[in-house]
């Protein structure tokens, strides 16, 4: 079964604040807002929501295409990605703009502020999506690209995840509306949840009714060190997080739960098997720096999947 895996191809400038964003910001001064934050450490790092995806769901075994798009600084990235047997057919190659690139900078408390450069993502509405049997997810990307890949995969009964990540202050509440009644699953985080329930007005369990029926389709809302919380089939179903003694870097961690999920999914697993197995990828990831540097196999999920249980 191949996996299509729509969004971005970054790269990423990581950051480490050696204090916390919240002792820094002064909530009644929010209009005046005027800070700055000193990083004595830096690197940066292969990233883009897509590609992390792609990387991890590789190393589980998957089937996977790639639908992205990169600069004229992306010829050696986009060969490490072929490298790692991805399938990348579906990146669009441009030579008027750059890669896109996050500059991101994270506290003590593992809280994020990322700057976002698209670059080439505004032309990745040019990749495809092919009519081939299988999964899809439409991950943050360009607009047009999400809205694009989204209408491509429905129009070809591809069951996908609408993830919209930091995307999705660029929808209108009737584009978002579109959007989960063509997808078969809704993945978001805690704060992007809320945002998603205020955009459309609607509860998320409201939301969750308005997805293609499918026997394992769902939204699933990760909480961090709080798990995740499922709505399937009109039931709210918490899943525990993995306790990780030492936390190294949360860039990617997102991602890495997505591409636990879609291989649960592509294996025809439960969908709360299939979360719970996103939950032990992403628990994986964090004790990595960057989103492409963890180890991940099967084996490797299979024995820290025996230990969860």
């Amino acid at each position: 079964m191949k996996i299509q895996v729509s969004g971005s191809v970054a790269f990423d400038t990581i950051m480490v604040f050696e204090g916390r964003f919240a002792e820094q910001i002064l909530p009644d001064q929010v209009q005046m807002l005027n800070v700055a934050f000193l990083v004595p450490s830096m690197r940066q790092e292969f990233g883009g929501c897509a590609a992390n995806i792609a990387f991890s769901l590789r190393g589980l075994g998957a089937d996977v295409r790639l639908l992205g798009a990169i600069g004229r600084d992306g010829g050696p990235y986009l060969d490490r990605l072929v490298g790692l047997g991805i399938d990348c057919s579906g990146v669009v190659r441009r030579d008027d703009c750059f890669t896109p690139q996050a500059f991101i900078t994270t506290d003590l408390d593992d809280n994020q502020i990322t700057a976002f450069h698209p670059g080439a993502m505004n032309h990745a509405q040019e990749a495809q999506v092919l009519p081939v049997a299988g999964l899809g997810i439409v991950a943050p990307n360009g607009k047009a690209a999400m809205l694009a890949h989204a209408m491509q995969f429905h129009e070809q009964a591809i069951p996908f995840i609408f993830d919209p990540g930091q995307a999705l202050p660029v929808f209108e509440p009737h584009e978002l509306e579109a959007l989960i009644h063509q997808a078969t699953w809704v993945a978001v985080n805690a704060y992007e949840g809320e945002m998603l329930s205020r955009r459309t007005g609607q509860t998320l369990e409201t939301l969750a009714g308005w997805l293609k029926p499918h026997p394992q389709g769902g939204l699933v809302m990760t909480q961090g060190a709080a798990g995740a919380v499922v709505l399937h089939q009109g039931v709210r179903v918490s899943i525990p997080a993995v306790p990780v003694e030492v936390p190294v870097d949360p860039t990617g961690c997102g991602d890495a739960f997505r591409a636990g999920l879609l291989s649960g999914l592509s294996r025809g697993a439960g969908l709360l098997d299939a979360v719970e197995m996103g939950v032990v990828v992403g628990a994986i990831k964090i004790q990595s720096r960057g989103g492409q540097n963890h180890e991940i196999s099967e084996t490797i999920l299979r024995n820290a999947l025996s230990q969860h249980n």
